[in-house]
């Protein structure tokens, strides 16, 4: 647990742990961001309750290890959930943390399942720049909302390049390993996508009802943090369909590769079966066979087979086979 104490008369900013509540609590000229991490359940949920008079139920909900984003609003405070990445996603195999705000006219808390880079870099812009503090915490939760966002876009915008190289590796060398890889960017992209349309929603309803502490003094600064999660939500639904375009390309190129195996082997086929014929017939063990004594008999024969094997030949060059 950690917390921010800023107030708004002598313009300081004060650092510390729960101690920070009670003096909140005692001066209503202070705002309070108070940073929830690994502390115990029943611990959190009963500081939530009874110093905040925070609802049970959103408290639960923002216990809970998974549950969808969501938006709810109270009486005088606003209730936000989303999925943040956690601190080890980098890239398209990613994971998620819970992260759940309440924020009120003078409070802001904070709630992760786990390490939490977002609020990290929050916490290290506040102590740099206490202002964002000062704004109030519908601003600075936008601003964590906005970090959260840029996080995403990132890993996005870096998957952009390698779907291009797989896009001329498909076509210049072909192999497995790329449909593996692109089965992979599908899977993980369709999961993206499923999060930021939870997440649009939830920014969308900011922008068009009215909530607790988010009036037109954050207008801007919501219309910002809605475009870029807009933005996040076209460019998963972009290389999505990209990937998927990957796939069928793979697939095609696949088959016509195994459709021109399978013409060859159909016009080996086709010409040796007639030669085939003609040795087996002429490989009979019987005494009165045509030819069975002629002196070149064996090269009419091999003539034969050869002008069979040409004719075929030209046949399927005719018909635009070979």
């Amino acid at each position: 647990m950690r917390g921010m104490l800023f107030d708004t008369v002598s313009g300081r900013l004060h650092t510390g742990g729960r101690e920070l509540v009670d003096r909140w609590q005692a001066d209503e000229r202070t705002l309070l961001w108070l940073d929830l991490g690994d502390e115990p359940a029943d611990e959190a949920g009963r500081l939530l309750r009874e110093e905040f008079g925070l609802h049970p139920l959103a408290v639960s909900d923002a216990l809970r290890e998974r549950h969808p984003p969501k938006l709810e609003d109270f009486q005088d405070y606003t209730f936000l959930l989303f999925r943040g990445l956690s601190a080890d996603s980098t890239d398209t195999d990613f994971s998620t943390i819970q992260l759940a705000l309440f924020a009120g006219r003078r409070f802001l808390v904070t709630r992760h399942s786990a390490d939490s880079p977002s609020t990290d870099q929050l916490w290290r812009e506040v102590q740099e720049n206490a202002g964002r503090l000062a704004a109030g915490p519908a601003a600075l939760a936008l601003r964590l909302c906005r970090i959260m966002v840029d996080r995403y876009l990132g890993i996005l915008l870096a998957l952009e390049p390698r779907l291009e190289e797989l896009e001329d590796e498909i076509l210049r060398s072909p192999r497995d390993a790329l449909l593996g890889e692109l089965a992979g960017y599908k899977s993980n992209l369709k999961k993206l996508r499923r999060i930021f349309v939870y997440h649009q929603q939830v920014f969308s309803g900011l922008r068009t009802g009215a909530f607790p502490g988010f009036g037109a003094e954050v207008r801007h600064e919501l219309n910002d943090v809605y475009e870029h999660q807009e933005r996040a939500l076209s460019l998963s639904r972009l290389y999505y369909e990209l990937a998927a375009d990957l796939v069928e390309s793979y697939l095609s190129l696949a088959s016509h590769r195994l459709n021109q195996i399978m013409k060859v082997l159909t016009i080996v086929t086709a010409i040796f079966v007639p030669l085939s014929f003609l040795a087996g017939l002429y490989g009979m063990n019987f005494e009165n066979i045509p030819e069975l004594h002629a002196q070149s008999g064996y090269f009419i024969l091999l003539g034969v087979m050869v002008g069979i094997a040409v004719v075929l030949l030209a046949l399927f060059r005719k018909m635009r086979w070979l």
